[in-house]
């Protein structure tokens, strides 16, 4: 498959959506075509999905609030939206050659399920794998910070999840490192709580070295 794919990870509040745009517009400036998207919402199926997983809401209910989705639920739900994702935007792009930057990927399931919900990361793992049909990045970026640093930087009321309570965001980003000790080819972690330049330049100096490579193998 050609294109290159990259995703964006961490707890809310990191920085991400700011180093997603400062790495948009650089490769851009480097000539290369980049599409930028996010999980959940990426298509118009997934922004439906979106509302009913980080706001309790859909059109079904006329905007009032449903009963509490119940973590198996929110797992296929997610992965559902994945699926889509993958099978609409991102295979299709990474096929003309282009660059997709994704503000969380399958990570965040698995930080946030297996994680945060406690539901076995095996199951998580396995389901995302099955609904992207083994579609990872070739990057992921892990912006890492204390989540109770990061969750003062929200200049928005707290969705679902980012009002899920200490314990779970904990939990949560101790499942993100685990991750990308795990992987260390496809990840690279990142201090969030250094300035936006010194984040940026980390990513910068990172994705200079991933294009020379895959410049080099085409």
């Amino acid at each position: 498959m050609a294109g290159l794919f990259i995703s964006f990870e961490g707890v809310d509040g990191v920085g991400k959506t700011t180093q997603v745009e400062r790495l948009r517009q650089y490769l851009e400036s480097r000539g290369r075509t980049v599409i930028v998207t996010r999980e959940p919402g990426g298509t118009p199926l997934g922004a439906t999905l979106r509302q009913l997983l980080l706001h309790n809401v859909s059109a079904a209910t006329d905007g009032v609030p449903a009963a509490d989705i119940a973590p198996r639920a929110e797992a296929l739900i997610f992965a559902a939206d994945r699926a889509q994702h993958v099978a609409e935007l991102i295979r299709p792009a990474l096929a003309r050659d282009e660059v997709v930057i994704t503000d969380r990927y399958l990570d965040s399931s698995l930080a946030y399920q297996a994680g945060g919900r406690e539901l076995t990361p095996a199951e998580i793992r396995d389901l995302s794998l099955w609904a992207t049909n083994n579609l990872l990045p070739v990057r992921t970026y892990l912006l890492d910070m204390d989540p109770a640093v990061s969750h003062t930087r929200l200049q928005h009321e707290a969705d679902r999840m980012e009002s899920a309570g200490d314990d779970f965001q904990n939990r949560t980003r101790r499942a993100f490192l685990d991750l990308a000790a795990a992987e260390p080819d496809r990840f690279r972690v990142i201090d969030a709580a250094q300035t936006i330049e010194q984040v940026w330049s980390a990513i910068r100096t990172d994705i200079d070295t991933l294009l020379a490579d895959s410049e080099a193998t085409r």
